[in-house]
């Protein structure tokens, strides 16, 4: 954010504050050839599957360094490396693909499990519907984690459904469907694990629907008029960070700030980093790009 509001990151961006507890603990558990699909809020899920930092600025940056040169920025880049399927501004259009993913697993036999997360609105999409069915009768090793973060964009999904947990919505497919506390990512671990497992077996899907909030607006640019006031301040004495710093003793809050040291100045040389890399040379705008 501070780089946007320094003109040094064109577009909006989707931030995953206070729903990072998700990525981390569905990353713990993967092996490094499983896939990962995301929605435009993916940086955290880059992360968490091991993107390289230096060059995740640099694709925010829009600049040639970045992990798909700058054509892709804060909500469309994806990472081959660390099988990163990529982001998707279409409200839930990684599932089909992340299904596609889980289809090649099995095929080729070689037990991956194709994770795709998506918010809570995107239950109510049609292509999710198709996919999930799809994925259940063929049972494919697909995880569908739901990142139930309260609000679809600015409209509250309690006033998008009239199911009270979005999870049970997977006994319409015939799979598993499970709601976890997504602000502890042990909780998170245990029940990904579980669904990892089942999907390696050939015992095909499982929705995980994990509870969070999002401590800032839907984008960039959004001031969050919707919300109830006070609603922001409690959702941040329940998000993971300040679980953990709350909970702490004297020896493990010296930990921490090391932690948090180390991260600081990792994000600092990584920025400048990406900084240090030139602008897209406006002729190779074509390039990569099919008729």
């Amino acid at each position: 954010m501070e780089l946007k509001a320094g003109g040094e990151v064109p577009g909006s961006i989707h931030l995953t504050n206070g729903q990072e507890a998700i990525a981390v603990g569905v990353a713990s558990v993967l092996r490094p050839d499983d896939y990962v699909t995301a929605t435009y809020r993916g940086h955290g899920w880059a992360i968490a599957r091991g993107s390289d930092l230096s060059a995740l600025f640099a694709e925010v940056m829009a600049r040639s360094g970045g992990i798909n040169g700058g054509r892709a920025g804060s909500p469309y880049f994806s990472d081959a490396s660390v099988n990163f399927l990529g982001e998707n501004s279409i409200v839930g259009a990684g599932v089909p693909i992340a299904a596609g993913a889980a289809l090649s697993a099995r095929r080729h036999g070689r037990g991956q499990v194709s994770i795709a997360a998506i918010g809570d609105g995107a239950t109510n999409q049609g292509a999710v519907h198709e996919a999930l069915n799809l994925a259940a009768v063929l049972a494919l090793p697909l995880v569908l984690i739901v990142e139930n973060n309260v609000y679809s964009e600015m409209v509250r999904i309690a006033d998008m459904t009239r199911v009270d947990r979005l999870a049970v919505r997977a006994d319409g497919y015939g799979i598993p469907g499970v709601t976890i506390d997504g602000n502890d990512p042990g909780v998170v671990a245990a029940a990904v694990a579980a669904a990892v497992e089942r999907a390696r077996r050939g015992e095909g899907p499982t929705m995980i629907e994990a509870m969070t909030q999002r401590l800032v607006g839907h984008h960039s640019g959004d001031a969050q008029h919707y919300r109830p006031r006070g609603e922001v301040a409690e959702a941040a004495l329940d998000e993971p960070l300040h679980r953990i710093r709350s909970a702490a003793d004297a020896a493990l809050s010296a930990e921490l700030d090391a932690v948090d040291a180390a991260v600081a100045d990792e994000i600092a040389r990584a920025v400048e980093a990406a900084r240090a890399t030139d602008l897209p040379d406006p002729s190779t705008a074509k390039d990569h790009v099919y008729a």
